[in-house]
């Protein structure tokens, strides 16, 4: 027990500076959200789902007049990540399939590449210390974002509908740094989502730009360093 407290204190020391970050960002959630999705909306899916590139991506297809279906499934496909990085961690884990299941809840991507001790080997423990820090910034940025944004008023005078895409391009050049095969799925994605933008109903090219990628990466059968 001693060395699980200890990595979860770990864990939550170096998951701090992340934390103001998912403050701020959960903010800037919070305020682009609000005037599309309502007051409660934004909050609840902040507190279920708890992933930004998802939220953000279910997000940018309801703001440019796309369904609900086309939002939730874009939001699915920008999480698929998270199979293979659950299926990495698994053998850091102990017990039956349903404690195994739960250990694996607070996975992120700060705290599974800030868990990794090498060899295939995660602390489980410390990346449950980096989500507790995160995720509480990350529903109080949203719900801060939520009803603050009246006092902000229009977000684009702040430059905040610039947030999509440079979000995006932050996940992009870190997900795809130093693998070819990383910025091969990022041209495949981009040219059929740019080329099914002008034809196709708004939230279509998002998904069909996340499937390419999934598509182009799937047989690569990295690892994550």
């Amino acid at each position: 027990m001693g060395g699980q407290d200890e990595g979860l204190h770990a864990g939550m020391r170096a998951g701090a500076p992340i934390a103001l970050a998912s403050l701020l960002l959960g903010a800037s959630f919070g305020v682009l959200a609000e005037p599309v999705m309502g007051t409660v909306a934004p909050i609840v899916m902040s507190a279920i789902v708890f992933a930004g590139s998802a939220q953000f991506g279910a997000l940018a297809v309801l703001a440019a007049g796309g369904g609900a279906g086309a939002a939730v499934a874009a939001g699915v496909l920008l999480n698929m990540r998270y199979l293979p990085m659950g299926i990495s961690i698994a053998s850091s884990t102990r017990g039956g399939w349903f404690r195994r299941g739960l250990a694996a809840q607070p996975l992120i991507d700060a705290g599974w590449a800030m868990s990794h001790r090498g060899d295939g080997r995660y602390d489980v423990p410390y990346m449950w210390g980096v989500t507790a820090v995160n995720y509480p910034m990350w529903v109080g940025g949203t719900t801060l974002g939520v009803f603050a944004g009246d006092l902000i008023g229009d977000p684009d005078r702040l430059g905040l509908d610039a947030l999509f895409p440079a979000f995006f391009l932050a996940l992009l050049i870190g997900e795809a740094s130093g693998r070819r095969r990383g910025w091969v799925a990022a041209f495949l994605g981009a040219t059929l989502a740019l080329s099914l933008a002008p034809v196709t109903p708004p939230g279509v090219p998002v998904m069909a730009g996340c499937l390419a990628a999934l598509i182009a990466l799937a047989p690569a059968g990295e690892r994550a360093p």
